[in-house]
């Protein structure tokens, strides 16, 4: 038996350490999951004004850069009672669906595709094969022998100089690699075209939010007025007084468009293509079995900070997949998934919980006790090696053979661990009935050849990924048509003015806030009293998925989805990349406060 160590695993916040005990086969039998920074921002919020809240958690990522605002400034709302205009309920459906369109595809070329593709391979293509795939694919326009020939000689120029930079911790060689060259350098291409492409289309929330990467919000709607000027009976749209104009308006037109292209005809058609030579990935990986959403995408009006559940886009809704006596699940095709679909109270305070057993937390009423949100805690206590606190530390101690070795606490939804993200939301939509995700899983599973039972797996989290961005992409064209048709009716408005004075507020409320980050359920928690906030919690996605062991011992889902490989090179493990990077993790909302300790780039270890 050997220790195998990644840390960092993420591409994109390092701050998470994987530890899997591995056997003399080189099958991982157990795993662990370490989020090694703490997280104080419920700390620094404590005594703010709420309605002030949202600037502070936006700052937790500076990737997800809408969703911790846009959960922030409902969880106010909410406490608060305060109604928002339609056009900005539209507004806020728009730029959060923007945000997950971009950083979705950024997750697949910029963090996931160097697990699959092989980047040296492709300086072994044919450029004129390359050319003829991509036009086997789709129409998209860059596919001509000489586009991928300067792709490839671009390639060549970055190897040959020898500093690989972002390319240079990988695993280029590995026996796992099965792309062809020329798929390899169909996919670098589509790498450095993504990279280009989310440059622009992120100017959607720079003409709503007045900036990117962290946009404005406003308690009570949006912050951008709709450019309008008076006409004698009431208010006409006019140039040039405001971004949201008919300029800015026919920009967030276009752009929507230019995102829904690539998708339609770069990300999904790659992902497609890709799986056909991973079929064995459609049966590893899979892990709990159990999915959450909050849902989001409020498709009405509220009257009173409150949303409807039943009015959500993508439903708030839990998956508990069904078990026979023995605790073993059952197979999918013994029962059908919208039975086993339940309504979540994010209220009720006993059904989400967080705790810290096997956490650097401590809790006033013991570390054995869960505390919903409402009720939260945060309390460092840190009791591990000094040494061990620093990230990218795997030659130090082995965290796992401590009670507790994660700052990361346990949430919970009635006791049970939880998968959030996309395959989460692509599951609840379809058992829900949505027609444009059970055409959307079901064409490709056809066109893949495979049964609905393998979206359950790293690959099928890869290709319900894929599908979400289409799904949400196509239903931001939606929400922006009925933008248009809503200010062409003459209304103009994106702000409540009527708005609390802090002075009326009841001595002590407590509110919710949600959405649908792209890496699963976000929800935070707020108790505003005399007029400032005395408790904030926030249960973010990365701590749903990337959380220790519970006070039972039961794992999270990266911890559920990690054994059963079989790790060809021990010293390469490719493999627990490919499934832990299926999830998308993202350790900035998991972890906030950075050490000066630490300067290693990427150390795996092996140990016998």
């Amino acid at each position: 038996m050997s220790t195998v160590i990644v840390d960092p695993i993420t591409r994109i916040e390092g701050h998470l350490r994987i530890e899997t005990e591995v056997d003399a086969g080189g099958t991982i039998t157990s795993a662990h999951s370490s989020g090694t920074m703490f997280r104080g921002i419920e700390t620094i919020l404590q005594g703010r004004d709420p309605r002030d809240a949202w600037a502070f958690t936006q700052r937790i990522c500076g990737v997800c850069t809408v969703v911790h605002s846009m959960a922030s400034i409902r969880a106010v709302e909410n406490a608060l009672g305060y109604r928002i205009p339609t056009n900005a309920r539209l507004i806020r459906n728009i730029m959060s669906s923007s945000q997950l369109v971009h950083d979705q595809v950024v997750h697949f070329y910029q963090l996931t595709s160097p697990d699959w593709m092989d980047v040296t391979s492709a300086l072994q293509a044919d450029p004129a094969r390359t050319a003829e795939l991509q036009r086997c694919q789709s129409d998209w326009s860059n596919n001509t022998t000489e586009y991928f020939t300067a792709v490839k000689n671009r390639l060549a120029s970055f190897v040959n100089s020898g500093q690989l930079g972002f390319f240079a911790n990988a695993y280029w060689g590995h026996p796992g690699y099965k792309l062809p060259p020329e798929m390899n350098l169909m996919l670098f291409a589509h790498y450095l075209e993504a990279l280009a492409w989310q440059r622009d289309v992120i100017r959607i929330n720079t003409i709503f939010g007045g900036r990117n990467p962290h946009p404005n919000f406003v308690v009570g709607g949006t912050p951008g007025a709709i450019s309008a000027v008076p006409n004698g009976s009431g208010f006409q749209l006019t140039n040039g007084r405001t971004a949201t104009d008919p300029v800015g308006l026919e920009l967030v037109r276009t752009l929507i468009q230019k995102m829904r292209d690539f998708v339609d005809k770069v990300h999904l058609p790659d992902m497609i293509a890709m799986a056909r030579f991973y079929p064995e990935w459609f049966s590893r990986g899979d892990g709990l079995g159990n999915f959450l959403t909050f849902g989001d995408y409020p498709e009405v009006d509220n009257t009173n900070g409150i949303d409807d559940p039943a009015n959500l886009f993508v439903p708030r809704a839990a998956f508990l997949w069904p078990r026979d006596g023995a605790g073993q699940r059952l197979p999918l095709s013994a029962f059908r998934l919208q039975d086993q679909v339940r309504p979540v109270d994010v209220t009720n305070l006993d059904e989400v919980q967080e705790f810290v057993a096997h956490t650097w937390m401590s809790y006033s009423g013991g570390k054995s006790q869960g505390l919903h949100p409402y009720l939260g805690e945060t309390t460092p206590a840190y009791t591990g090696p000094r040494e061990a606190y620093a990230p990218h530390n795997p030659t130090g101690p082995i965290l796992s053979n401590r009670t507790e070795y994660s700052w990361l606490k346990a949430p919970r939804w009635k006791g049970n661990a939880m998968e959030v993200g996309p395959l989460a939301r692509v599951l609840m939509l379809y058992a829900k009935g949505n027609a444009a995700a059970q055409e959307a899983v079901n064409r490709s599973l056809t066109d893949l050849k495979l049964p609905l039972s393998a979206m359950f797996s790293t690959m099928g989290r890869l290709l319900a990924e894929a599908l979400d961005t289409k799904i949400i992409g196509d239903r931001m064209a939606v929400w922006f048509d009925q933008l248009n048709q809503n200010i062409a009716r003459g209304d103009f408005a994106t702000h409540n003015p009527e708005l609390f004075d802090p002075s009326t507020w009841p001595a002590e409320v407590q509110g919710f806030g949600y959405t649908e980050a792209p890496r699963g359920a976000l929800g935070h928690w707020v108790t505003v009293r005399n007029g400032k906030i005395a408790n904030y919690q926030c249960v973010v996605p990365t701590t749903w998925n990337a959380a220790p062991r519970d006070p039972a011992g039961n794992p999270s889902a990266y911890e559920a989805a990690l054994p059963g490989h079989t790790l060809a090179v021990p010293d390469q493990p490719l493999e627990i990349l490919r499934t832990i990077h299926s999830f998308n993790p993202c350790m900035a909302c998991a972890v906030h406060v950075m050490s000066p300790e630490g300067q290693e780039n990427l150390r795996v270890t092996v140990r016998e």
